[in-house]
C-alpha cells in the first residue's frame, strides 16, 4: 500500500509523533488485510431496496405489498378511494418507521400498516393492523395477506426457492431444500392442521430466499401461530408471493383490532447465495437478536440442576472439574417437578404435563428458588427456570378450578390459557412477573408441549369468527413476552415449543432457542449426524441457536457445539470429556456468530464428510469444523474456505495436534485446506486468526 502523502511544510516528525503514525499505518495495513467486506451491502442492492420501498409502501396510493377482501370487495379497490395519511419518525440512526393508515369514508375502519426501513441494509419490514372505530360490527373481512407481492424472472432465467425444513424432533429437521420454481407450479407452506406452532413440521419454516437470475430476496413470516406462505407461477415469466395467518374470516366488533404477521424482506444482487444468507445473518445480528443492557445475547455454556439443595454441590462438582457454567437451568423435572404436580391425568414419567399451578412446591422447596439463585448469581452464572403457562394440563390446576372461563378447550394435551383475553392476559403478567422478582431468576423459559393451540383456537371461533381467537391470542402472547421484559429489563427469555417448533421472527425479536429441537438424546436414531445436519441448515437462517450433549466421546460432543451448549450427567469417569466439551465449545462459541459458510453439501449418510467455516472477518479470525463419518473410506478432504482477505496470512490451529501453521488467504480461497481425520468416525476442529510474521512450526491442521 502506498502511504498518505505529505506536505513540505510538515511539522517535524517527534518520536511521539513516529510512533502514533507508524501505529495508524499498521492498522491501515490490518484493515486492508482483513480485505474488502465481500458481505457488506452493495450501492445495488440498497438502491434496489429504495425503488421497491418507493413503489410499494410510500405511494399508498398507487401499490401495497399486503391484500385483504372487505365486504366482498378487494383492498385494491378499496384503498385507492379512501384516505391516506402517512407519518414518518426516526426510531434510532440506522431505523425510520412510516406508518401509512387508511380511513373508510363511511367511517369506523381504519387500515393501518407500519414499516420500518435500515440505513445499513436492504431490509425492510411491516405489519398491517385493522382497526374498527365504529360503534357496529363491520362486514367479513377476509383474505388477508400480510405479503402479496408479484415478481418477474429477467429472460432466460427462472425462480429457484432456497429454504429448509421446520423442526420435527428428527434427524432431517432443518434440511436445506433448493426448490425450482417452474410455470405452473404452486408451492404452499405451513404448519400442521394440528399445530399452530410456527415452526412445525417439514413445511413449516417460514423463512425463504428466492433466487432469480443475478438477484433475489429473503422473505420472512413472523407469526406465533397457524401461518400459510404460496408461491404460484403463472404460465409465463411470473410469480405470485402471499403469506398470512392461514384462516381469517371474521367481523370486527367495535373496539376490535386483528393484524397480520410481520414482513421482513431483504434484497440482494449476484448469483451468491451463501454470501446472500450471511448478509440476512448480519442483518438478524444487528437487528433480530434480542438484548439485554444493550447488549445482544452472547454464548452460553449451560448446566441443568433441581434446584434442591443438594444442586448446590452439583454446581461446586462442575466447577472444581474446572469447568465454569454461565447459566443454571431448572427444567420441568419430569416427575420431579418444582410445581405443585396434583393427581393428574399424566402419571409417572408424564406427570410433568399436570400443568395449570405456577407457584414453588413448599414440600420440595420451602425456601423458594431464591436462595439458590442468588447463591447462583454469586458464583458469576444466572439462573434459568421452566414454564408453560400457555397449556392448562391438569383439570383439577388452580387456573382451571378458579378461572374456568379463560380456559379454550381442545388442545391434544388439556386446555389453552386464553391470552386473547384481558384478564387472563393481566393475570398472567402480574403473576409471572411477580414469580420472576421474587424467585430471583434471570432467564424465563417458555415451553408450549402438546399436538398445539391451533384445535383450541378453531373450536373456539364463533360465526363469521374464524381465525379471531388465534390473532387475539397471539397479539397477547407477544404482549405478555414485551411486558415482562419491560418490567424486567434485565430478562432474558428461551423460547421452546416441543423444541424448536416455534421460532419465527417475531419470537425471535423477544427469545432466545436454547434448545432447537428435542432431538438430542443418545437413545434417539442417527442423534449424531442429525445434530451435524442441523447445524448445516440452520445457521444459513438462525445465528443463535443451542443443544445439548449426553455423549461423553468427542466426535460426538462436537456435532453440538453452538453458541448455547451444554452436557449433563457429570461423574468422575466423564469430567475430562466434559471439561475437555466445554473448553473446546467456548473457544469457538464467538466464532459461531461470525459468517457461516457451508464447505461441503449436506447429508447425512454414514460414508460422507460434512463440515462448515464461520468467520469474522472484522475480527480476522474464524472456524473450521468437519466430521468424517463412520462408513467414509476417504481420509482426507480438502475444504475451499471464504470470506479471507487474499493477501493476508492466517495462523491455524488444530485442536487435536501442537504448533500452528501459517497459510495466505489466496491459497486458501483458491487450492483450499487440507483436513486430514484418521478415525471413522472422526472430527477436527480448527481456528485462524490475521497473523503477521513468521509462521509457527508446520504442524498439519
Amino acid at each position: 500500500m502506498k502511504l498518505p502523502h505529505f506536505e513540505a511544510v510538515a511539522p517535524k516528525v517527534t518520536p511521539f509523533l513516529f510512533r502514533f503514525l507508524l501505529v495508524l499505518c499498521l492498522a491501515i495495513f490490518k484493515l486492508s488485510a482483513v480485505g474488502r467486506d465481500g458481505v457488506a451491502p452493495t450501492g445495488s442492492e440498497m438502491r434496489q431496496k429504495g425503488d421497491w420501498m418507493r413503489e410499494n409502501l410510500q405511494r399508498p396510493s398507487i401499490r401495497v405489498p399486503f391484500s385483504f377482501t372487505f365486504g366482498g370487495r378487494s383492498s385494491t379497490e378499496l384503498l385507492t378511494t379512501w384516505t391516506a395519511r402517512t407519518v414518518c419518525r426516526k426510531l434510532d440512526s440506522t431505523r425510520t418507521e412510516s406508518t401509512v393508515t387508511w380511513s373508510d369514508p363511511a367511517g369506523g375502519v381504519q387500515i393501518v400498516c407500519t414499516s420500518v426501513d435500515y440505513s445499513e441494509y436492504p431490509a425492510v419490514e411491516w405489519t398491517v393492523r385493522i382497526r374498527n372505530t365504529g360503534k357496529s360490527e363491520t362486514p367479513v373481512l377476509e383474505h388477508l395477506n400480510g405479503l402479496d407481492i408479484s415478481l418477474k424472472h429477467s429472460p432466460r432465467a427462472g425462480f429457484l426457492l432456497h429454504g429448509v425444513k421446520g423442526d420435527s424432533c428428527t434427524a432431517d429437521s432443518y434440511e436445506p431444500y433448493n426448490l425450482p420454481l417452474p410455470p405452473g407450479f404452486t408451492k404452499q407452506f405451513s404448519p400442521p392442521g394440528h399445530s399452530g406452532k410456527s415452526c412445525d413440521g417439514p413445511a413449516g419454516w417460514p423463512y425463504y430466499n428466492l433466487q432469480s437470475a443475478d438477484r433475489g430476496v429473503i422473505l420472512a413470516v413472523g407469526w406465533p401461530g397457524q401461518w400459510s406462505s404460496t408461491f404460484t407461477r403463472d404460465s409465463s415469466d411470473g410469480l405470485r408471493i402471499k403469506a398470512g395467518q392461514q384462516t381469517l374470516r371474521m367481523r370486527l366488533m367495535p373496539g376490535e383490532e386483528i393484524r397480520t404477521p410481520l414482513i421482513a424482506v431483504l434484497f440482494w444482487r449476484g448469483n451468491d447465495v451463501v454470501r446472500s444468507q450471511n448478509l440476512w445473518r448480519r442483518w438478524y445480528l444487528a437487528h433480530t437478536l434480542p438484548r439485554v443492557g444493550g447488549e445482544p445475547q452472547g454464548p452460553i455454556a449451560q448446566i441443568q440442576v433441581d434446584g434442591s439443595p443438594s444442586a448446590t454441590n452439583y454446581v461446586k462438582a462442575f466447577l472444581d472439574a474446572g469447568i465454569q457454567p454461565s447459566l443454571c437451568w431448572r427444567d420441568a423435572g419430569g416427575a420431579y417437578t418444582w410445581y405443585p404436580n396434583t393427581n393428574g391425568p399424566y402419571k409417572d414419567g408424564d406427570s410433568w404435563l399436570n400443568t395449570g399451578t405456577w407457584e414453588v412446591d413448599p414440600s420440595r422447596y420451602p425456601e423458594g428458588f431464591r436462595p439458590f439463585s442468588d447463591w447462583v448469581r454469586s458464583k458469576k452464572m444466572q439462573f434459568l427456570l421452566w414454564f408453560e403457562p400457555e397449556r392448562i394440563g391438569d383439570p383439577q390446576c388452580w387456573l382451571a378450578t378458579k378461572h374456568p372461563e379463560w380456559m379454550l378447550p381442545g388442545s391434544s394435551h388439556g386446555s389453552i390459557l386464553n391470552l386473547g383475553n384481558p384478564a387472563a392476559l393481566s393475570w398472567l403478567v402480574d403473576h409471572i412477573d411477580t414469580m420472576i422478582k421474587a424467585q430471583g431468576l434471570d432467564w424465563y423459559r417458555e415451553d408450549m408441549n402438546g399436538g398445539g393451540p391451533l384445535p383450541a383456537w378453531q373450536k373456539n371461533d364463533g360465526p363469521d369468527r374464524a381465525g379471531s381467537t388465534e390473532n387475539f391470542y397471539v397479539q397477547g402472547h407477544l404482549a405478555f413476552w414485551d411486558a415482562l421484559r419491560r418490567r424486567n429489563p434485565g430478562l432474558h427469555i428461551d423460547s421452546c415449543a416441543s423444541g424448536g417448533r416455534r421460532n419465527d421472527l417475531e419470537t425471535m425479536r423477544r427469545a432466545v432457542p436454547l434448545l432447537r429441537s428435542d432431538f438430542q438424546f443418545p437413545e434417539m436414531k442417527g442423534v449424531v449426524e442429525g445434530n451435524q445436519g442441523h447445524t448445516f441448515g440452520l445457521s444459513s437462517w438462525l445465528p443463535f441457536q443451542g443443544t445439548g450433549c449426553y455423549l461423553h466421546d468427542p466426535y460426538a460432543f462436537r456435532s453440538f457445539y453452538l453458541p448455547s451448549f451444554g452436557m449433563g450427567g457429570l461423574n468422575p469417569e466423564n469430567a475430562p470429556a466434559q471439561k475437555k466439551a466445554y473448553g473446546e465449545c467456548a473457544r469457538i462459541a464467538p466464532l459461531m456468530l461470525g459468517d457461516y459458510y457451508p464447505l461441503t453439501a449436506y447429508s447425512l449418510q454414514p460414508d460422507q464428510w460434512i463440515g462448515w467455516q464461520f468467520n469474522r472477518p472484522g475480527h480476522g479470525d474464524g472456524m473450521v469444523q468437519v466430521f468424517r463419518r463412520a462408513k467414509c473410506e476417504q481420509s482426507m478432504t480438502t475444504l475451499r474456505l471464504s470470506g479471507l482477505s487474499r493477501s493476508a496470512q492466517y495462523e491455524f490451529t488444530n485442536f487435536d495436534t501442537e504448533g500452528t501453521r501459517l497459510v495466505s488467504g489466496a491459497d486458501l480461497m483458491k487450492n483450499g485446506l487440507k483436513v486430514e481425520i484418521n478415525s471413522k468416525p472422526g472430527s477436527a476442529v480448527l481456528t485462524y486468526r490475521l497473523k503477521s510474521g513468521k509462521s509457527g512450526p508446520k504442524a498439519q491442521p
